[in-house]
């Protein structure tokens, strides 16, 4: 444990980069070998509006990191933040506890309230539009949301009292997990549900990409699903009713041009559809 701490204490950004570029490749390749569905889209160009996403989203983090080294720093020197609180323990479960308190505010909190402040929603929706889910979406994040998330993470620093490697240590570990319950890969159903218990698996993931209400506003969790079912969120789904994308924005020149993609939170919002029916 010693040494994954010194790890993520210093970790270099080109071995973060690593991580994401790593990810994205090897379950790009899985997700072509066992596919859950066969889609019939243009892939490279898909994937190309994701990665730019993915581009702007590594900018604006890269840009804002001080906030996060400042707040990491102020917590631990004086002594703020739930993890700074707690009576000694040791270091393993000191981890998974701030490993959920991170997931909580700054993955969970963040994801649930976008999708109940309109204004907030206009952003996050970019991600929704999406009718082909594959590992590339996991960061199709407007920059605008980009900033959101970003402040979030920051609070749930702030909060946790977590020091910088456990922040670079949960946002390494973020990024493997959405890669991996976005890809397009088919899980036995016994082993995904299994799963579902614990993290949140490709087909608990997948319900929250479904284009109409209830679903679209189900199922929030980034890497533990536990919070999903703390707080009655959690709501299943049959792979073979699964249709991606938003029911506001189904149009190809809606959800499949970089130009209208950016300029959608700043377009006339519309109402979504609210049914168990679809």
């Amino acid at each position: 444990m010693n040494e994954i701490i010194s790890y993520f204490s210093s970790i270099p950004s080109s071995h973060r980069s690593l991580i994401l570029v790593g990810g994205i490749t090897l379950f790009w390749v899985i997700e072509n070998t066992f596919p859950l569905f066969q889609m019939q889209y243009k892939k490279w160009h898909h994937a190309g509006i994701n990665i730019f996403f993915t581009i702007t989203t590594i900018i604006v983090n890269f840009i804002l990191a001080f906030i996060l080294i400042k707040t990491a720093s102020w917590t631990t020197e004086n002594n703020f933040g739930i993890l700074q609180w707690l009576p000694e323990m040791p270091i393993w479960l000191y981890t998974i506890i701030g490993l959920l308190l991170l997931d909580l505010v700054g993955a969970y909190l963040v994801h649930f309230i976008e999708h109940k402040i309109k204004f907030l929603w206009r952003f996050h929706i970019i991600h929704h539009t999406d009718t082909w889910i594959d590992t590339t979406t996991a960061n199709r994040h407007h920059p605008g949301e980009s900033v959101i998330r970003f402040l979030f993470t920051a609070l749930g620093v702030l909060i946790a009292g977590s020091p910088m490697w456990m922040v670079f240590l949960y946002q390494s570990l973020s990024v493997i997990f959405s890669q991996f319950n976005h890809a397009n890969i088919s899980l036995p159903d016994k082993l995904d549900f299994f799963l579902s218990y614990f993290i949140v698996s490709p087909n608990m993931h997948k319900v929250h990409h479904h284009y109409v209400l209830p679903y679209t506003d189900s199922n929030y969790g980034n890497i533990f699903s536990v919070w999903d079912r703390l707080f009655g969120t959690y709501i299943t789904l049959s792979k073979d009713k699964l249709v991606y994308g938003v029911d506001t924005h189904m149009l190809p020149e809606e959800n499949n041009q970089l130009k209208n993609l950016l300029q959608i939170p700043f377009q006339k919002s519309r109402s979504a559809k609210n049914t168990k029916n679809q």
